[in-house]
């Protein structure tokens, strides 16, 4: 349930509010009782993936790409 704040709690608690924004909740802000705006946290960015990371952390055998013997194709039928 969002809460519900005036304009007036609005400019005195602002810092608050954001805090609480910014944690999840949502708050409507009232003018006269009637509700004229929505404050709602920013979907969250996701941080760019970065490339090589695990570069010389893990080894590719040469023979990664060979066939599979009998005995293993057997293992997957």
């Amino acid at each position: 349930m969002p809460k519900t704040v005036n304009i007036h709690q609005a400019k005195t608690h602002l810092s608050k509010i954001v805090d609480e924004v910014a944690s999840g909740r949502e708050v409507i802000i009232a003018k006269a009782g009637k509700p004229v705006a929505r404050l709602v946290p920013l979907a969250k960015v996701a941080a760019p993936k970065k490339l090589g990371q695990l570069k010389g952390k893990v080894r590719v055998p040469d023979d990664f790409n060979a066939p599979l013997s009998s005995e293993e194709l057997a293992l997957f039928e």
